[in-house]
């Protein structure tokens, strides 16, 4: 018998399986040393990554995010970590392509001349023809391609490694001023860690969009907003550095820029998808077939 942790108590799973779903700071000792697959709660966290080290006997841990740099301290051998590749690959493309289109066609402002009553006609960008950089090749990344397609916009894909279709990252620069709107949706490594700084940001075309759906990190926060006061971008970002935002950072007040709170993949697209994964493994782990979208660590 295999002991699953995992928030949904109906989750359906195939025979041989335990499933445990009650808060995991409720779990006694000898619940916690049975758990064996490990599904951390959906935007727990590090609180929700901590339990793993309660677990001696833990082989799985399935994320229900892409991004998996927060689950790295917590790896120890024996234990092989998994993502959610696909899971959430509607939910974000979905967000990047309205981030797009509230920022270029106004609708921020819209939204707060209603507020004041204000019937305020003006003459926005658009998306039309726009050329754009997806930072990041991989599925997320193709979604956000194939939704933005029926803009008649120029796409070019950048890559930790250079294959069909995709540059290598060590290319950007010499383009970056030729993009109307660079996407970033890479995973937080040491490669790209600040990745967009002063520098890659001076190179930025003026007037550019820069759409971070990656990770607060991968964009040096302090130089976005030298480059918002500045006026030479414009940025949408539904992840920042630090995350959640306290209410008294900058951030908040620069100009040219539009905030979400980190909801790329929590929408109501997630959880079917995410049982649909978990079922899936959990099938492959009983029969002994190989899980899917395993981490390197």
């Amino acid at each position: 018998m295999t002991t699953i942790w995992c928030q949904w108590s109906d989750l359906q799973l195939p025979s041989g399986f335990e499933l445990i779903s009650k808060p995991i700071s409720e779990l006694t000792s000898e619940q916690l040393e049975r758990v064996e697959f490990y599904v951390p709660l959906y935007m727990g966290g590090i609180n929700a990554l901590r339990p793993i080290d309660s677990m001696p006997n833990l082989k799985v841990v399935q994320l229900l995010m892409a991004g998996f740099d927060d689950a790295l301290p917590f790896m120890r051998p024996g234990i092989r970590l998994f993502n959610a590749r696909g899971v959430h690959d509607f939910s974000t493309a979905e967000l990047t392509l309205g981030l797009i289109l509230s920022s270029l066609r106004g609708i921020k402002q819209f939204a707060l001349d209603q507020q004041n009553a204000k019937w305020n006609h003006q003459r926005f960008d658009s998306l039309f023809g726009k050329r754009i950089a997806i930072v990041g090749a991989g599925s997320i990344g193709q979604k956000i391609n194939s939704f933005l397609q029926p803009f008649e916009v120029s796409v070019e894909f950048f890559g930790r490694s250079k294959r069909a279709g995709v540059s290598d990252l060590q290319d950007l620069d010499a383009s970056l001023s030729e993009f109307d709107v660079v996407i970033l949706i890479v995973p937080l490594t040491n490669e790209t860690r600040g990745l967009f700084n002063a520098e890659r940001i001076s190179r930025m075309k003026s007037g550019a969009l820069l759409v971070n759906v990656a990770r607060g990190a991968v964009v040096n926060t302090a130089d976005l907003l030298e480059a918002l006061h500045s006026g030479h971008i414009k940025a949408a970002l539904d992840v920042t550095d630090p995350e959640p935002l306290p209410a008294e950072h900058p951030l908040w007040r620069a100009p040219n820029l539009l905030i979400s709170p980190h909801v790329g993949g929590n929408s109501s697209a997630f959880e079917p998808h995410a049982r649909k994964l978990i079922s899936e493994q959990c099938t492959r782990f009983a029969s002994g077939a190989p899980l899917i979208n395993e981490i390197e660590w």
